[in-house]
């Protein structure tokens, strides 16, 4: 039997489609919940080229859904409705507060 729990360092890189099958970038980082240790949040990298210029969207985990036909996770998203969602430059990681949560789950209706 498969093992139900995966490392984050697999999950780190692993390619993101929305449902139609488009490749919408890979996640980056995993935000993890101190008190519950649960996934709060994966930062998905879009945008670019080539790697340069690329943004972290900060996706909420339970929109996420792995397909093992893809070998990736999907979303119910397409790009346009990514490139309006809360985002920030790799190097500019901010403090994932009650402010900036509550921002990123209202721009997802959850």
């Amino acid at each position: 039997m498969a093992s139900d729990v995966i490392s984050s360092e697999r999950v780190e890189g692993t390619n993101v489609y929305n449902v139609s099958g488009d490749k919408l970038g890979s996640i980056d980082d995993l935000m993890i919940d101190k008190l519950s240790g649960q996934v709060r949040y994966a930062a998905l990298e879009f945008g670019g080229f080539l790697g340069i210029g690329t943004d972290r969207y900060p996706v909420p985990w339970s929109m996420l859904r792995y397909d093992t036909a893809l070998d990736g996770y999907v979303v119910p998203l397409d790009k346009a409705q990514l490139e309006g969602a809360p985002r920030y430059a790799d190097n500019a990681v901010p403090d994932y507060d009650d402010a900036y949560r509550s921002n990123v789950d209202k721009y997802y209706g959850l």
